[in-house]
């Protein structure tokens, strides 16, 4: 905790404050989305197809429009969005507590869905910008603070519920509330280049969206990253489907568990972990090996029987929790340099567009990796050889790692010598 603060008070009082908010952000956040599909099937007793739709529309909300969010900050400044985002987010979570009408149910939850893709990409760039050469230790702190309000937000949603549901929803607005209030006093107003230069004014919106479609190595990139996050969401996939077939009902406390360790690896050993990889690896080897890591993370489940006896309980327990610590650490290891490298090859320009388009693509590996994950999960149930569905996961990511290894080779990963025209 000394370095996290430590750590924290060497950046400018602007990263402090996007450090903050991030960390209040998901707090809010997973004070009331763990709860909320339990609360519509059960308190609205909605159609189990109507809360997978309400869940839906939030995700859609989110990762389909990240790339507006993106160019709304390059074009009108970082700190526009990330208000309207926070109090977007108190609109949304204020409904979600008091409506129970369909109509109503999917409105909010597409708002609070928008709100993500507006103050994201503009908190990174912002965050970016701000520490200058010192991206990569600054987003090494952020995830210690983004991780924390993931690990605490479901605990104190947890208690809150106790009393309502609704009273989880006015906490978590009031929170916004709050972020919104402070960032509108405290936070400097801030923009990237784009924002500043008369050629911005000029160009359109097409004409930043054609900027980061013709950046080759950029979209390479991008491709190339995209299995890393299909395997950290695997923490809310297949190793909860893991559980819950060897533990039975018991498997929700054992998914529980290991959400807390995966955040408690990265809100523990992050700036450790970021230290040591840079004094030892370039940025594109410390991508390379943190892949190989998550990939190799799900190689013990492929060796443990499917079992639900004693042993095989304790076994698969026990490859589960090396998966996730092995998941975490590779993950706390790639995320500063992976952030990085999207502001070297943008070339400091249209960073939040960037980011935008960034976080659309990974939303899609997400969701077709999911979908490729669950029904790969399916065939090996029927068939009993889980192990396949494992060593899958374990494959994606070593090809990610193989594909980052490939393009450092070629020269891709290295800073463009110019800056991307907008038209």
């Amino acid at each position: 905790m000394k370095a996290l603060w430590k750590s924290s008070a060497s950046f400018s009082l602007a990263v402090r404050l996007l450090m903050a908010n991030q960390f209040a952000v998901n707090l809010a956040f997973y004070m009331l989305m763990p709860y909320l599909a339990a609360h519509l099937s059960g308190d609205l007793r909605l159609a189990a197809w109507t809360v997978g739709l309400v869940l839906g529309v939030r995700n859609l909300s989110q990762q389909g429009m990240f790339l507006i969010g993106g160019t709304i900050a390059d074009r009108y400044g970082y700190k526009i969005p990330i208000m309207a985002g926070c109090l977007l987010r108190t609109a949304g979570f204020a409904l979600l507590g008091r409506v129970d009408a369909l109509p109503a149910l999917i409105v909010a939850s597409a708002a609070t869905g928008f709100a993500g893709a507006l103050f994201n990409p503009a908190v990174r760039a912002y965050l970016a910008a701000e520490a200058g050469e010192r991206r990569v230790e600054a987003f090494a702190t952020f995830n210690v603070y983004y991780q924390g309000g993931m690990l605490l937000g479901p605990l104190i949603g947890l208690a809150l519920l106790a009393a309502d549901f609704r009273l989880v929803c006015t906490v978590a607005a009031l929170i916004f509330t709050a972020l919104t209030i402070l960032q509108w006093r405290a936070l400097p107003t801030r923009g990237g280049p784009a924002t500043t230069e008369a050629s911005a004014e000029r160009a359109g919106v097409w004409a930043q969206w054609r900027a980061v479609a013709s950046n080759r190595p950029f979209l390479l990139f991008s491709l190339a990253m995209m299995g890393s996050y299909v395997l950290t969401f695997q923490v809310y996939l297949a190793l909860p489907l893991a559980a819950a077939a060897v533990l039975g009902p018991d498997g929700s406390r054992a998914t529980s568990g290991l959400f807390v360790i995966s955040a408690a690896v990265a809100v523990v050993g992050q700036l450790r972990l970021t230290g040591w990889a840079r004094a030892r690896w370039s940025p594109h080897q410390a991508l390379v090996r943190g892949l190989a890591v998550m990939g190799l993370a799900f190689l013990p489940l492929v060796f443990v029987p499917a079992s639900q006896g004693g042993t095989g309980q304790a076994a698969v327990l026990g490859a589960l929790m090396a998966a996730v610590v092995l998941l975490a650490a590779g993950s706390a290891v790639v995320y500063p340099f992976e952030m990085d490298t999207v502001v070297s090859l943008s070339g400091n320009r249209l960073v939040a567009t960037h980011y935008g388009f960034y976080n659309t693509v990974s939303g899609l590996g997400i969701t077709l990796g999911n979908l490729a994950t669950g029904a790969l999960w399916d065939c090996a149930q029927r068939h009993d050889t889980q192990w396949l569905a494992w060593a899958a996961l374990a494959t994606t990511g070593l090809a990610g790692a193989g594909a980052v290894f490939a393009l450092a080779r070629a020269g891709h990963l290295a800073s463009p010598n110019r800056q991307p025209a907008l038209a």
